[in-house]
């Protein structure tokens, strides 16, 4: 079973009992409840469980390898086996050659035993009318004879033509033969090919997320924003990420997401396409100030470099489908960062903001088209306290504005929709659920 599947299996189980994932599987779970729920049938493993080992994956590359190579060599093979049916001294061709050659001496003398008869005949019917009875006798054994040849050249004619067409279907059999043991090979080879591309791309992805990142609270996240969106008018939200730990931190990035969440009575199972519950979001900071899109990688926001205590703001801008029926979604985000050192961590815990999807008013003129360069005033970055220092060049430590709708993991909205919206947008998001286990584990 291939890591993301996997993932999106966990995935999956958060978002229909989300109680079971959060005490089953600890990659978006602070902690465990103090006695363990039942769990439905459907869900009694966490597949996180089922997680190949690195020893595993890579067991699996040198088989697909060795499968691949074999293949590759079985269509060498099967190609030699073609071009040397081309060869003059293959035996079936050798066998047809002579066949061929056969059949033609017979038809050539054929030809000329027909002849022969045709002249033996013409000979009788030109004997003169003085011809002794000797010379008629001779004549009619002369066409009695060549009849007798050109009837035994027939025979063999046939006899040939049929032992060359035996040995020309022999040798065109063995080229379709050879023909679709290459063609199977081939089909083989694909395969085996794709075998082992999956192979290296999950054992790539296995090494891209690691275990060695654990999850602590060095990286704070916290969303605000409105508690109601109305479809077809960009809404924005605001980030703040904040190091809270006694040092600088040198590469933080962060992660956001927004999703509808699945109506009441919407069935959602592990093959549910998440995909389609993802909401438009744009984002804009001190250092990209034009609204930029996240794309189906995941791609974070870089934060780069934060000082001890320091923070950094981000603009979200949510834009619901004007068409989009009236229901609830959310935006969530998580921070990790990275040192120099190698020393690496990821956010405790998602923050997300909740909110009240409105349907358009349809007597409404249509909101215009947002810009795709000028975002909102910049966000600042501040250092903390009210000395209005900078980082990243933001501009003041203005605290954001906006009504936190909800923060964190809540019995209210469950996590789950958060991981749901990860594994969509991709293996950036995807870290985190490796890494936390790692942690949880630790």
């Amino acid at each position: 079973m291939k890591i993301r599947r996997i993932l999106a299996t966990a995935v999956a189980a958060a978002v229909t009992t989300p109680v079971v994932f959060l005490s089953a599987a600890p990659a978006f779970a602070d902690t465990k409840p103090t006695s363990a729920p039942t769990k439905p049938a459907s869900h009694e493993d966490d597949p996180e469980d089922d997680m190949p080992s690195l020893d595993e994956l890579k067991a699996a590359v040198a088989a697909a390898q060795k499968a691949y190579d074999e293949a590759v060599a079985d269509v060498a093979a099967a190609q030699a086996a073609i071009d040397a049916l081309d060869k003059a001294d293959h035996p079936l061709r050798v066998a047809a050659d002579g066949a061929k050659k056969a059949a033609d001496e017979a038809t050539a003398a054929k030809t000329a035993a027909d002849e022969a008869l045709a002249k033996a005949e013409e000979a009788v019917t030109k004997l003169p009318e003085t011809a002794t009875d000797e010379e008629k006798k001779a004549a009619a054994d002369a066409v009695t004879a060549a009849k007798k040849t050109a009837d035994e050249a027939a025979a063999a004619k046939t006899a040939a033509d049929d032992k060359a067409q035996k040995a020309q279907k022999a040798l065109d059999d063995a080229g379709v033969g050879a023909f679709k043991v290459l063609g199977l090979a081939q089909k083989v080879e694909k395969a085996a090919k794709k075998d082992l591309d999956d192979a290296k791309e999950e054992l790539a992805f296995y090494e891209e997320i690691g275990e060695e990142c654990t999850e602590d609270s060095a990286v704070k996240v916290t969303l605000t924003g409105p508690e109601k969106v109305t479809a077809g008018k960009p809404t924005v939200f605001s980030l703040r990420v904040t190091n809270t730990s006694d040092h600088a931190l040198d590469v933080v990035n962060a992660y956001a997401n927004a999703m509808r969440q699945p109506a009441a009575g919407e069935e959602i199972d592990e093959d549910t396409d998440f995909s389609e519950l993802v909401l438009p979001l744009e984002w804009s900071s001190p250092d990209v100030l034009e609204w930029t899109k996240f794309s189906e990688e995941f791609d974070s926001i870089e934060v780069g470099k934060l000082a001890k205590g320091a923070s950094y703001d981000v603009k979200l801008r949510l834009t619901v489908d004007a068409e989009a029926a009236a229901g609830k979604g959310m935006v969530f985000a998580y921070g990790e960062y990275e040192n120099n050192d190698g020393s690496c961590g990821i956010g405790d815990d998602f923050a997300n903001a909740t909110f009240d999807i409105l349907a358009a008013d349809k007597g409404d003129k249509p909101e215009p088209k947002p810009s795709e360069t000028t975002p909102t005033p910049a966000p600042s970055v501040t250092t903390g306290g009210n000395s209005n220092t900078t980082q990243q060049g933001g501009s003041s430590n203005t605290p954001v504005n906006g009504t936190l709708a909800a923060t964190g993991a809540n019995d209210t909205l469950p996590l789950g929709y958060a991981a749901a919206g990860a594994v969509v947008l991709g293996a950036g998001a995807l870290v985190v659920a490796r890494r936390r286990k790692a942690g949880a584990q630790a």
